[in-house]
């Protein structure tokens, strides 16, 4: 059992890497709201499944395991005929044109999320109800594909017109912007002339492991999905913990406004970007002050509490999640983002070891009590109110952290906005 989970977990963070460095590289120009999707569907995919098979086959496990078993592959497999890298948008318009469909897809995303939120609030339904929103659930996750056969169509129908105009001169171009020999000698002059990069160029992992921008964002990466994680790791024992018979509905909101956090952050960080220079970092810095209110409010224990607790942990989680990844990007580059973006990302099960399994298990074992049967319990507001001050204290820290990089990447977030903001008024003036 211990290798087939390894074997799990690993095909996930394959499939993750693939998806997601192609996809940053190929829309470079709108990494946020790319995050954002790829990060949010993440965060709805154990809600998809369950609800799917719950509706279908009445949560069968052995249909459950078996949809996990053939569904993921068959989607892989299709893909591999289509994921690739292209160049990416060269023009104004067609940036604008990449973040307008992207706008739609975001849309879909979030019409995808309420509906699965009113499915599961709802309670049992009957066997016509399940199956209806099933299909529809289906129709709604792939309606997104309607997009690139929609530019397919366009793409075809202005080659032909343009072929039938053009069928009297022929004018013949290079495929190749440069002559080999030149290019190979070009090369061979850049790799003599190798310098340290700066912030904001390529760099190799050695390279990015040697800047303190990189530990900055590794740190405060940590404490941000550390404590999330912890949170999402021991719900059902901090609702337990607090009176709560019936955990789940702590679960859902986490889940859920996980993915507006990913979902809005990508977007909004992107919008701030082209608009003002806003350093990504920044958003970070919102979200790990916010998520030390909802620790607090948490170690609290007032009524209701651990209501907006986790509605903010979960908001807070998603923007930490999705506003890192362009971010890497941008400071270290796309040349070898792949690897730079899982060591980053070593934060997840290393945030949970030092946050779930060290402080909250060490803390709560300390304030529970032996059962009859052997076990520990605790019941009450103390259980883990340490717990959530120790978490608030490690978000402060990765604030500061934050703010730090923010001030420190400020030239590099004015030049990304200067080039944007040229080329608009290049595509504006061609117009005139």
């Amino acid at each position: 059992m211990c290798i087939f989970l390894c074997m799990g977990g690993n095909s996930t963070t394959w499939m993750n890497t693939a998806v997601l460095v192609t996809c940053i590289r190929n829309f470079r120009k709108n990494r946020g709201p790319v995050s954002g999707i790829l990060k949010g569907y993440v965060g709805l995919s154990t809600a998809i499944f369950t609800d799917l098979c719950t509706a279908l086959s009445s949560s069968d496990p052995s249909t459950f395991l078996l949809m996990l078993t053939i569904v993921p592959f068959l989607v892989c497999l299709t893909a591999i005929l289509f994921l690739r890298e292209i160049p990416p948008s060269s023009t104004a318009g067609e940036d604008k044109e990449e973040a307008r469909y992207f706008g739609i897809i975001n849309a879909v995303a979030v019409v995808v999320a309420v509906y699965l939120l009113l499915f599961d609030v709802t309670g049992a339904h009957n066997r016509l109800i399940s199956q209806s929103f099933a299909i529809i659930l289906l129709i709604l996750l792939a309606s997104p594909i309607s997009i690139p056969l929609y530019i397919a169509t366009q793409n075809w129908i202005r080659s032909n017109s343009e072929s039938n105009s053009d069928l009297e001169g022929v004018v013949t171009e290079p495929l190749l912007g440069m002559p080999e020999k030149e290019k190979t000698a070009t090369e061979a002059a850049v790799a003599v002339e190798r310098r340290a990069p700066v912030i904001g160029e390529d760099h190799t992992i050695i390279e990015a492991l040697r800047t303190v921008d990189f530990w900055v964002l590794f740190v405060s990466f940590l404490c941000g999905v550390g404590t999330g994680l912890a949170v999402m790791n021991n719900m059902g024992q901090m609702g337990l913990a607090l009176g709560y018979v019936d955990v789940s509905i702590f679960v859902s909101l986490t889940s859920i406004f996980g993915f507006f956090g990913r979902i809005i952050s990508g977007s909004v960080s992107e919008y701030f970007i082209k608009k003002a220079g806003t350093p990504r970092p920044l958003w970070n810095a919102a979200s790990q002050i916010l998520m030390a209110v909802g620790y607090i409010l948490m170690a609290m224990a007032l009524p209701g509490s651990l209501y907006i607790g986790s509605i903010i942990v979960g908001i807070c989680y998603g923007v930490r999640l999705a506003v890192s990844v362009p971010t890497a990007s941008e400071l270290f580059g796309l040349k070898y983002y792949g690897l730079i973006y899982n060591i980053l990302i070593l934060n997840l099960p290393l945030g949970s070891f030092l946050f779930s399994g060290l402080l909250a298990g060490f803390l709560y074992d300390a304030e529970a009590t032996t059962t009859a049967g052997g076990g520990n319990t605790c019941i009450g507001a103390h259980c883990y109110r340490l717990v959530f001050i120790v978490m608030a204290i490690a978000c402060v820290v990765g604030f500061g952290l934050d703010v730090l990089l923010a001030f420190r990447t400020k030239s590099i977030y004015a030049k990304i906005y200067a080039s944007k903001k040229s080329k608009k008024s290049m595509a504006v003036s061609s117009v005139h």
